[in-house]
């Protein structure tokens, strides 16, 4: 944490210069010369003793100090293990699991509570350290949260969203392809390239993988993760074997989807004779049911039987729409926030933009697409244009029937003094 002052260094390096005439004047059996330099060595040393003595004098008053986060810094670096886990608690975050994924993840309650407890069991020891933190199947359509939840896993528990390793089943569906997951055979192209599952691992051992659309691998994938969840580990084509007992096994699955969607409604604003929130989760009971059938005929049972939890998400309500939209807005508001612009969104332009981004077959995630093409690119549009400048405060409201208006409110810059006259 401290280097050696450059005076001090100086003398060093003068003092190994002497040192080396007085060697060579010896050599040359030039005895009045060495004792010269010998003398000259000697005042410098003493010179440097001097210097040395001041300087740890000075030292000792102002020691440093390496703190707790300090090392858990440099551990981390090591190690890959993320500095939240090294520095606090983790049983406190633990026990706040839920409510810290809740400020990005908007309903699934059942969906969040269910991981949690998992989580939880594993870091109490009570189930085998050898296998993953926790293995969940997440079923349900698109857009209601299945891939969010997983990111918002890897952030809390890893710090980082690039802590989770995704992977899309989809292109492992013959037999040939998987061996891409633990690498080519030897003798193959890619061999020394490693696995696209083992390597991430390897790089990464505290991650979260996600299995995306589960049901169209190849049953060969079934095996590798059936050796993942029953011993924590799986060998790579080298013979190398990856740990991955620190780690989160998601896999998404759209079972049951047509269930799904001809249960529901056109519940985006569309005026109900019956509770929203209810009818949902009638509606979730009753194609439960009929998920968990479709699951059992499509997994082995050997399979369902590792995995911790099967949690089938529900459709999302009006409300949760806009609250998603409230989130995007903050969001939002963080990136302008650096170029000093606010943002304020009347509950009308919020509604308009929920209504727009919702659909019943995709869910929320048509949301994203609208809140950059109605909001991001007429901010963008109007930053460039100079109507909008830093410092200035943009109230967007609806215009008309479905149009937004953006009203900036300039911010008021000091005018520069006047110019005293210039003396004659």
């Amino acid at each position: 944490l401290t280097t050696t002052p450059d005076d001090l260094k100086e003398l060093q390096k003068e003092i190994k210069k002497y040192r080396l005439d007085q060697d060579e004047s010896v050599n040359k059996q030039d005895f009045e010369a060495a004792a010269a330099v010998r003398d000259r060595v000697k005042k410098l040393q003493d010179k440097l003793a001097t210097k040395e003595a001041a300087w740890r004098d000075k030292l000792g008053e102002t020691v440093p100090e390496v703190g707790e986060e300090d090392i858990a810094q440099i551990v981390a670096a090591w190690t890959g293990v993320p500095v939240s886990r090294l520095v606090e608690e983790e049983t406190s975050r633990l026990l706040r699991m839920e409510e810290e994924i809740h400020k990005r993840m908007v309903g699934q309650d059942e969906a969040i509570v269910t991981v949690s407890q998992a989580v939880r069991r594993a870091r109490a020891g009570l189930k085998n350290p050898r296998r993953p933190i926790g293995s969940f199947i997440f079923l349900g359509p698109t857009g209601i949260g299945k891939t969010e939840l997983a990111r918002a896993l890897a952030e809390y528990l890893f710090d980082s969203e690039d802590a989770l390793i995704k992977l899309d089943m989809s292109e492992f569906m013959e037999r040939h392809t998987t061996a891409r997951l633990v690498g080519s055979p030897p003798g193959y192209v890619g061999y020394d390239e490693g696995g696209q599952l083992t390597e991430a691992v390897r790089r990464r051992p505290y991650s979260v993988i996600l299995f995306d659309e589960i049901e169209k691998a190849h049953p060969e994938v079934f095996n590798m993760l059936l050796q993942i969840l029953e011993d924590g580990r799986l060998s790579d084509a080298k013979g190398k074997i990856v740990n991955f007992a620190n780690t989160v096994i998601i896999m998404t699955s759209n079972l049951g989807i047509r269930d799904v969607n001809q249960a529901a409604t056109s519940l985006g604003f569309q005026p109900a004779v019956v509770d929203e929130a209810e009818e949902v989760e009638r509606r979730h009971k009753n194609t439960k049911e009929k998920i968990d059938e479709e699951l059992k005929r499509m997994f082995r049972p050997e399979f369902l039987n590792r995995v911790d939890a099967v949690v089938v998400f529900k459709s999302l309500t009006t409300e949760q729409i806009r609250q998603i939209v409230d989130l995007q807005m903050v969001r939002l508001g963080k990136h302008l926030a650096e170029q000093q612009i606010t943002i304020e969104v009347t509950d009308a332009a919020k509604d308009l933009l929920a209504k727009e981004g919702y659909d019943r077959i995709y869910g929320a995630r048509p949301l994203r697409r609208v809140i950059t093409s109605r909001i991001e690119d007429q901010l963008s549009e109007h930053l460039l244009r100079g109507k909008i400048a830093r410092g200035d405060t943009v109230l967007i409201d609806v215009e008309g029937e479905d149009g937004l208006k953006f009203t900036p409110t300039k911010h008021k810059q000091k005018e520069p003094a006047a110019a005293a006259p210039a003396k004659p």
